[in-house]
């Protein structure tokens, strides 16, 4: 009976379902726990009074609870403090988030559960988020409207100073980076164009008058945008709010530095999960700030899919046709099977050796070649001949080409010959066969190829840290400037961004949980890239199933 039971294959049907439902079951748990750990981070933890008195001296600490640690008492005392009047043997420490970096050594620190004589969490404990040294905590003590002090409702007030604040500090954004970062653009264009008629010894005496009226013409323009833009960065330095630390000092906070205000403690469910959504929009949003401790990500959203759409763009063509080629016009023959062999061995090259390809091939070679020829007037500053986002592009997609060679191969063998040999017998050329029926027939396995691409250059981060992602860059590939697309510039990448704020930043405690926020945005916009061809992939299949019969 065993014997017949195992010669039936149903032992290996149930050892492969349960080796899938495993390996589903720790794909979905490690992408459950990446998303407990960063997105826990938003939500608005209660602001804990510590009153300190033991193994220390006297004092208070203010703060989140970061983390919890049970260190034994043999390890305690090793290190000099005294723990003989406590009965367990393992003591709770925990990890205090006080903010206020600029007047405490660390804005995070350790205290033992031995030296808490006392803890609190009053209702009028404050939290200021801020747009540099961090979060700041503590009690309010006036709110500084226009120089006098505001009486009657202080909170009130100051959530709607806070909003002032904010909405003047973004149309001074919008007009720096706007109509401010456009004449600067403008003025760069005239001094590069200046400089090329005098390379060409083409700097007429007109060409001169009308360039130096179009300078005066924008610099007209920049003074009175200069004068808009202190106006506005004076009204919102106009208030501020006074705050007693923890230290007991009282500290003048400027309004313009205030991004957000709550009061943790004294926030029900349903007002904690309002700040948490604001918090997490806030965080796909906004720009990094604090060394990318702090702020959003949007930068590194915006480059990771322009990135990849552009790769995707490059990698699709050149596949296909190579694939094409392969498969419907070259002869059987040994140097065919030596190509198919050598674009295998291509997808097994690891890919730092592709970045190093990039950069020396792309950026070096090809890229300062264009700027010998086409942008000899920004010399000595390179064009095309420094890392960007096109050569990031460009380096992805050949590491992506044997993906997509190989799959769209693998949709053009599947087609019967009979389809082939009906359409020509109908009187349709070569070309009219594989265009209407033969790639249209394969497109499905095209998508399938694509999908791989895709899914492998957004997780690529070794390349790109040769060939054009940095960690901070000050504009993205796309904006209101002609030609729009700048596909010199540098960008961020969220693999690289995981990559900077998990090992190279100043602060690690702070870093931590962004690094579990990002890398859950990462997968999620991995997923959605995916989704989203798989859904162009399963439209064209049902679209040209006809083809079929």
């Amino acid at each position: 009976m065993v014997k017949h039971w195992f010669k039936s294959g149903s032992p290996w049907i149930w050892m492969t379902g349960g080796a899938v439902s495993i390996s589903l079951i720790s794909v979905l748990g490690l992408l459950a726990m990446i998303a407990w750990k960063g997105l826990s981070f938003f939500w608005p933890s209660e602001v804990v009074q510590f009153e300190l008195e033991g193994s220390i001296s006297k004092q208070t600490v203010i703060g989140e609870v970061y983390d919890r640690e049970l260190v034994p008492k043999t390890r305690l005392a090793a290190t000099g403090i005294d723990v003989s009047g406590f009965e367990k043997e393992e003591i709770e420490r925990l990890l205090i988030k006080t903010g206020n970096r600029e007047y405490v050594d660390l804005d995070f620190r350790w205290i033992l559960e031995t030296d808490i004589k006392n803890k609190t969490t009053p209702a009028t404990l404050a939290v200021f988020e801020r747009s540099k040294n961090g979060n700041f905590y503590g009690y309010v003590e006036s709110v500084i409207k226009d120089g006098k002090p505001v009486e009657g409702d202080k909170i009130e007030a100051l959530h709607e100073l806070v909003e002032r604040a904010v909405d003047l500090n973004d149309e001074a954004l919008d007009l720096q980076n706007g109509d401010i970062g456009h004449i600067n653009y403008e003025l760069e264009r005239l001094r590069l164009k200046e400089k090329g008629y005098l390379l060409d010894n083409a700097l007429t005496d007109e060409r001169v008058a009308e360039l130096a009226q179009e300078r005066a013409e924008l610099r007209a323009q920049y003074g009175v945008l200069e004068k808009d833009l202190f106006a506005l960065r004076k009204q919102a330095k106009r208030d501020h709010v006074t705050v007693k630390d923890m230290r007991g000092e009282v500290v003048t906070i400027p309004m313009y530095q205030v991004l957000d205000v709550w009061f943790p403690n004294d926030m029900g469910f349903f007002a904690k999960l309002g700040h948490y959504f604001v918090q997490l929009g806030k965080f796909v949003s906004d720009d990094p700030r604090e060394a990318n401790t702090e702020g959003g990500v949007f930068p590194a959203i915006f480059g990771t899919v322009f990135m990849v759409m552009l790769m995707a763009v490059i990698v699709t063509p050149f596949g296909v046709v190579a694939a094409i080629y392969l498969h419907e016009y070259a002869a059987k023959n040994a140097v065919t099977k030596m190509i198919r062999i050598a674009v295998i061995n291509l997808a097994g090259v690891p890919s730092i050796v592709y970045g190093v390809f990039g950069l020396g091939f792309f950026v070096y070679m090809l890229g300062g070649s264009l700027d010998q020829l086409f942008y000899p007037e920004a010399a000595p500053t390179p064009v095309f001949g420094t890392p960007g986002v096109m050569w990031s592009a460009l380096t992805l997609a050949i590491l992506t080409l044997p993906v997509v060679i190989v799959s769209t191969e693998e949709g053009l063998s599947r087609i019967p010959s009979t389809v082939r040999d009906g359409s020509l017998a109908l009187g349709a050329t070569k070309v009219e066969t594989l265009w209407r029926i033969i790639i249209p027939m394969a497109s499905p396995a095209i998508m399938t190829g694509l999908i791989l691409a895709v899914a492998r250059a957004a997780g690529e981060v070794a390349p790109l840290m040769l060939v054009g992602v940095v960690k901070m860059a000050p504009t993205l590939p796309l904006d209101g400037n002609f030609p729009y697309f700048h596909l010199d510039r540098k960008f961020m990448h969220l693999g690289f961004h995981i990559y900077d704020v998990g090992f190279q930043s100043p602060n690690v405690e702070a870093a931590r949980p962004l690094v579990y926020a990002t890398a859950f945005l990462l997968v999620s916009v991995i997923i959605t890239l995916n989704i989203t061809a798989i859904g162009i992939r399963n439209h064209l299949r049902e679209k040209f199933r006809s083809l079929e019969h």
